[in-house]
């Protein structure tokens, strides 16, 4: 970073340095090799539910490709490839029992291998996204049974690559699954169920629970989730704004936090919702964890309303946007804000900060014939990196820092409309061009390195 303090170089090389990809975004071969169907084979599949139509087939291919995507981590020097595995290449229904894909387990196998023999670490995540569509037909993470599917199938996998793999996330962002896939229709599953979801909040963090426990008996020294958070910005200063924003505030991050760090829910009452807890539930979930994945891109104003929910989200004034438009504002204050909170707010319960994804989505072409001059996400990461390092300077303990994405990928809701990766993938032919920031961050890693 330019004009960079002393005490952030400091800082910097205290981070280690990674990036990150997820198997439905990046994989394509959606029918290949014993693949089942996922809730988001059915979502995209669904006629308007994608803004351009796309399917994620091929997308970047890396399913056929994962050599290139690892001579990219080579060449960039991350110490760390946060990647996901395909619950269903393994178990293609998602159920007990059922037959083991050993297609599937090939394929990972192969890719630990390769991530090693390049020098980085593997960090896969066991679930983004892409539960089993029998699973949802049977409830889905309404059902209680489904966490302990994922305990299956986080045996399965960790019986595989446990002799590898020692670092691990359990589950990734379960407060998207839950707010947009079950109680709004913005994701899959699309169920648009309001505060009547809020026990898939439960059985997320339950099945994180199961899951960490049988990767540590394989080994894990790391088995964690990757929990997506904002801090909210009340539109003004009356009280039902600041009411507005403190209910949001208990669903966006306080409802996942808390449970994991204090082993308690935030008060729910005034949400009519009830978390369906049996016994020792709340003791599995709480153990401790090596790390706290977080995933921030940026900050929410929230306005009070009088519709189904008590706040509504508003564009935040005065800040610039990313590719998303007004309800992604670009306010890199925001995460040394939320470090800082959380660290104060927690105290000895947190353990040291990992920064699991971070990243931001602008215009640029489908096809490219040389370098992508994205001068606009270099400043979004370098002033991100800023933040996290002033957090540091304050007492954070921050471990690590992970740029989403390696590479263009299918945006999920978006389809292709939306880029945030490093490298450019033209999607018809799967040609990966390193844009100027992946120079830009290869660079950096190796100064803060020397």
């Amino acid at each position: 970073m330019e004009e960079t303090s002393v005490d952030a170089v400091e800082a910097l090389r205290r981070l280690s340095f990674a990036v990150a990809t997820s198997a439905f975004q990046i994989e394509g071969a959606r029918t290949e090799d014993g693949r089942g169907r996922s809730i988001w084979d059915d979502f995209v599949d669904t006629p308007g539910t994608v803004i351009d139509g796309s399917t994620a087939e091929p997308g970047p291919d890396s399913y056929h490709r994962s050599r290139e995507d690892v001579a990219l981590l080579r060449e960039l020097g991350v110490d760390r490839y946060r990647f996901s595995i395909s619950w269903t290449r393994i178990i293609p229904d998602g159920g007990a029992g059922t037959p083991t894909n050993t297609k599937g387990l090939d394929y990972y196998d192969r890719l630990v291998d390769q991530i090693l023999e390049a020098g980085v670490v593997p960090e896969p995540t066991l679930y983004h996204w892409d539960l089993p569509a029998p699973l949802e037909a049977a409830g889905g993470w309404l059902n209680r049974g489904t966490a302990f599917r994922l305990g299956d199938y986080a045996a399965v996998v960790a019986s595989r690559l446990g002799d590898r793999v020692s670092h691990w996330y359990t589950i990734n962002e379960p407060a998207s699954t839950a707010l947009q896939g079950y109680a709004l229709d913005e994701l899959a599953p699309a169920r648009g169920l309001l505060f009547d979801a809020l026990p898939s909040v439960h059985h997320q963090l339950l099945a994180h629970g199961l899951a960490a426990e049988i990767l540590r008996e394989y080994g894990a020294v790391q088995a964690a989730p990757a929990l997506n958070h904002s801090l909210i910005l009340p539109a003004s200063d009356t009280e039902a704004d600041l009411a507005a924003g403190a209910a949001l505030d208990t669903i966006m991050n306080r409802l996942f936090a808390d449970p994991l760090l204090l082993g308690t829910y935030p008060d729910l009452e005034g949400f009519g919702a009830a978390m369906p807890i049996k016994t020792g539930d709340m003791e599995l979930i709480s153990r401790t964890t090596e790390i706290y994945g977080l995933n921030y891109y940026n900050p929410i104003t929230a306005t009070a309303s009088d519709g189904p929910l008590p706040f509504a989200m508003v564009p935040t004034e005065g800040a610039a946007t990313t590719g998303f438009g007004p309800m992604w504002p670009i306010r890199p204050d925001t995460l040394r804000d939320f470090l800082i909170d959380m660290s104060d707010r927690y105290g000895s319960a947190l353990p040291p900060i990992v920064i699991a994804e971070n990243g931001a989505a602008f215009p640029e072409p489908a096809r490219c014939s040389e370098e992508i001059a994205d001068g606009d996400r270099i400043s979004y990461l370098r002033s991100h990196l800023t933040a996290v390092c002033e957090a540091m300077e304050a007492g954070v303990r921050v471990d690590g820092y992970t740029v989403w994405s390696l590479l263009d990928n299918f945006e999920w809701a978006d389809g292709f409309t939306q880029r945030f990766g490093l490298v450019h993938v033209d999607m018809d032919t799967g040609e990966r061009t390193p844009k100027a920031s992946f120079r830009w961050l290869r660079d950096l890693i190796a100064a803060v390195r020397s």
